[in-house]
């Protein structure tokens, strides 16, 4: 093997770590390699639009509960950790009242509640979650599916965007 089926399958991984939806990859890795990080984030962005609801669950299943300790130290795991990261991460309340919103989200919407918690503090993640447990579950879908956007373009940028072109390798 020259090492380009390695790269592919790399480039593969780190979509995945971004978003995990198989169909995205694959769109994504098929228009590879990319001139710039721009054209990487706009395909990527393209691809992630719209998300089927099935989608959406394959996505989520990638993510711990927010306020919970990601498991596993792979690439997904490592982002959740820093995305989580935030000034009032060890407060015993406002853990405590995330724990119980979460509960209460997952008995409304039967899956975990995801927001893009890289740059938000724990009570603004409170406040959202609070907030979103009122909307109906067509309106919900969509927040999830654009929140899952906004994390996954923000894990490229930290993957991608310093990286010399051509980014990835032809599929």
């Amino acid at each position: 093997m020259d090492g380009s089926g390695e790269r592919a399958s790399g480039f593969r991984a780190e979509l995945e770590a971004c978003l995990h939806v198989h169909r995205f990859v694959e769109e994504v890795a098929a228009h590879a390699p990319f001139g710039s990080f721009e054209a990487l984030a706009a395909t990527a962005r393209g691809a992630a639009t719209p998300l089927t609801r099935a989608e959406i669950d394959e996505a989520l299943a990638a993510h711990p509960r927010i306020g919970e300790k990601p498991a596993g130290d792979g690439r997904e795991q490592r982002f959740s950790r820093a995305e989580q990261a935030s000034a009032d991460a060890d407060d015993r309340e406002l853990a405590t009242a995330i724990a119980a919103a979460n509960r209460a989200y997952e008995e409304r919407f039967g899956r975990v509640f995801l927001i893009r918690a890289a740059g938000r503090s724990r009570a603004e993640i409170l406040a959202e979650l609070q907030r979103r447990l009122a909307l109906d579950e067509v309106a919900e879908l969509e927040v999830v599916a654009e929140q899952l956007r906004q994390i996954m373009l923000l894990r490229l940028e930290r993957t991608f965007a310093d990286v010399a072109a051509p980014i990835g390798v032809a599929a």
